[in-house]
């Protein structure tokens, strides 16, 4: 099916980030709006969306869009969609909903007004008055916002971040697709050193590793779409094939990871193991204070832990002062951290060169960036004379 309208959603602050890399992967119409980015596609598109974007949640069919600010106008503008050309008389279609400033503000009440006019719908069709949902999965969601009715189907399932190799976390797990971010929001390329002093349970550096040697983060993992008997098993095929070919694991990466737990950097090493790159990342129990990263025009990217308690306060206070007393013996480096603590920059004793306002789960951060010299541009091969 052509000219479909897709979603990739995200938290907010990334939405610029999620944009550049469908622009990237070929896509130019995008919309970006609040916590999503719209743009045109096609059944090929889910396939290739859902193994190769980054830093989104999911990837959603938007059905319909309407006003709604009675239950008769939801039900009626929600049998109008086109529900019947997506799920089969078999397939299970929970609905999952939310309601932001709008008059139809119960939650449960609007998913079963949903639920009911999709039956309807696909009554009409399939000449029955009983769906057994014993199928594939497509779960619908309705979005209620200032009275406007958001109907989509989910294609992704667990969110993109869970790429499937991370089987233990640390106590405070960094979201891939936040991960993934950080170091897409960097300056940081395959070609440069990359230290993460707070390590934890490697993400950062796996995600890292993984956009240097171009790997799609969605590889090692299955979404319900790919039970979708409207969706070709060859599309997937074809989309897993040009995934696996665009892996450029003969590029030389610079990685090292180092946390003061031993512990998490039994995780982190189980982690990047999982992820096929146990052999591509350096990790070693080491307090902050001792850091010395190797190497020129290198790139620190952390999230350093953030403390709730007053004595947790102290320490991650003590931390940072370590990071920046660190960092002053890497005048070509570049730094950038993630911290909600608002007085980073005091005990990291300079101002940061530009400020990004993130969100860590429900966490308001600032992504902080200390912008170190860029490196030598590397001089061109001739061409061979003949």
């Amino acid at each position: 099916m052509k000219d479909l309208k897709l979603i990739a959603t995200c938290p907010m602050g990334l939405e610029a980030v999620v944009a550049r890399e469908l622009k990237l992967l070929g896509y130019d119409d995008t919309k970006t709006e609040n916590g999503r980015v719209t743009f045109s596609g096609d059944f090929a598109d889910i396939c290739r969306c859902n193994y190769w974007l980054r830093t989104a949640d999911r990837v959603l069919i938007k059905m319909g869009e309407f006003k709604a600010t009675t239950f008769d106008e939801l039900f009626e503008g929600t049998k109008a969609l086109p529900w019947d050309q997506f799920i089969p008389a078999d397939g299970e279609f929970p609905v999952s909903g939310r309601s932001q400033k709008s008059q139809l503000s119960s939650v449960p009440a609007s998913q079963g007004i949903v639920k009911k006019a999709v039956v309807e719908k696909l009554k009409l069709t399939y000449n029955t008055e009983w769906f057994p949902e014993d199928g594939a999965l497509y779960k619908l969601d309705v979005s209620l916002y200032d009275d406007i009715a958001l109907l989509t189907l989910d294609t992704t399932g667990p969110s993109l971040h869970k790429r499937g190799y991370r089987k233990h976390a640390t106590e405070a797990p960094l979201k891939e697709t936040l991960a993934a971010a950080l170091v897409l929001l960097s300056r940081w390329g395959p070609h440069r050193p990359l230290y993460d002093p707070f390590c934890g349970s490697g993400t950062l550096l796996i995600e890292a590793a993984m956009i240097g040697w171009n790997i799609a983060p969605g590889l090692r993992r299955s979404f319900p779409s790919e039970g979708w008997s409207i969706i070709p098993d060859e599309l997937w095929e074809q989309a897993r094939d040009e995934a696996y070919d665009a892996v450029k694991d003969d590029v030389p990466l610079q990685l090292v990871g180092s946390d003061i737990d031993p512990e998490a950097i039994e995780i982190a090493q189980a982690c990047a193991k999982s992820a096929g790159l146990g052999d591509e990342i350096e990790f070693k129990v080491m307090p902050v204070a001792r850091v010395q990263p190797q190497g020129k025009f290198g790139c620190i990217i952390t999230n350093p832990p953030y403390g709730e308690r007053l004595s947790e306060v102290k320490e991650v206070e003590k931390m940072i002062r370590d990071l920046g007393r660190a960092t002053i013996y890497l005048p070509d480096w570049s730094v950038f951290v993630i911290s909600p603590t608002r007085q980073f920059e005091q005990y990291f004793g300079r101002k940061a060169d530009k400020r990004r306002k993130l969100y860590n789960g429900r966490i308001e951060c600032q992504f902080l960036q200390y912008l170190g010299p860029l490196p030598p541009r590397q001089p061109k091969a001739e061409a061979p004379t003949t």
